[in-house]
């Protein structure tokens, strides 16, 4: 369905930051494009899934060195057909200007008004020093220029990976802003006074743009795992004694997994955090779960 036919049916797309200042809880979910075209149907159908869940907005990552770029496109596509506002990622460490003037070309043309700019990895062998972007905020500041697009961030509560300091992360998020981020969304957390921390910083820096908590659900021990070697998130006792007790039993660690992270959102929405966003890493099943925990406080 292309947009002129989109908004004929009445469709509204709108603004992330329409959405997460609306006043009432925002509850989002992402998913991710297949690296294969042979993947590609079942992502979109698992993708499909959670947007019969109407979800305030769903994002769509974009594979290092835009990999999976067509198919970040065609599923925002897929999801604002359904009524469903997509929010892009888009990222830029290993792209020229003509190939980011080539994606947001090809966003607009499919009725996306809603980027998540990232730096994003390097692919493997890819020379930095001859990048064009090196940082995220050389990115928002462009898709500013191109225009007609709201533009979010990512932002991390426990600090980047490499960045040199609590600090100089601070100041790496207020060039974001400047140069035109209008709203931040977390890399995943487990224990939310790390949260609580992380935004009483961003107040002292006088950085004022919401900010929406990344929450992944941890279903199975072999993710936590990947995560912790990827990441290095800190994890509070009372989530590791989980992991030891139903590890070795799927079904258990995942109902567990699952209350956790409602637990979790629970406790984020009646400390004021208005918008929480999942990583359902393309599970339909785990969506649902939470949205349906969380039911009568998204009303």
């Amino acid at each position: 369905m292309n947009l002129m036919r989109a908004c004929a049916k009445g469709i509204k797309n709108m603004k992330i930051t329409d959405i997460i200042n609306s006043g009432r809880p925002s509850l989002s979910f992402e998913v991710f494009p297949p690296k294969t075209s042979d993947k590609f149907d079942s992502v979109l159908a698992a993708a499909s899934e959670i947007a019969r869940l109407s979800p305030s907005y769903m994002s769509v990552t974009y594979g290092a060195g835009g990999g999976t770029s067509q198919y970040t496109a065609e599923i925002c596509r897929a999801l604002f057909s359904q009524g469903v506002t997509p929010l892009a990622h888009l990222t830029c460490l290993s792209s020229t200007r003509e190939r980011i003037g080539a994606e947001l070309n090809a966003l607009r043309e499919r009725g996306v008004e809603n980027i998540l700019a990232l730096r994003g990895d390097a692919p493997e062998g890819f020379d930095r020093s001859t990048a064009h972007y090196k940082h995220a905020s050389e990115l928002v500041e462009e898709i500013r220029r191109f225009g007609g697009f709201c533009i979010g961030g990512a932002c991390y509560p426990e600090g980047h990976p490499e960045s040199e300091s609590l600090a100089r992360d601070i100041e790496g998020l207020r060039k974001k802003v400047e140069a035109g981020c209008e709203f931040l969304t977390t890399q995943m957390f487990f224990d939310n006074n790390i949260l609580y921390n992380f935004l009483y910083r961003l107040y002292r820096a006088g950085i004022q743009v919401p900010v929406v908590a990344g929450i992944m659900p941890v279903t199975s021990a072999a993710q936590i795992k990947r995560l912790i070697a990827i990441s290095g998130n800190a994890l509070p006792q009372r989530f590791l004694r989980i992991v030891d007790r139903y590890g070795d039993k799927p079904d258990a660690m995942k109902q567990a997994g699952i209350a956790f992270a409602t637990e979790q959102i629970v406790d984020l929405f009646a400390n004021g955090i208005s918008a929480v966003h999942v990583y359902s890493m393309n599970r339909p099943d785990v969506a649902a779960a939470i949205q349906r925990n969380l039911s009568e406080i998204l009303r």
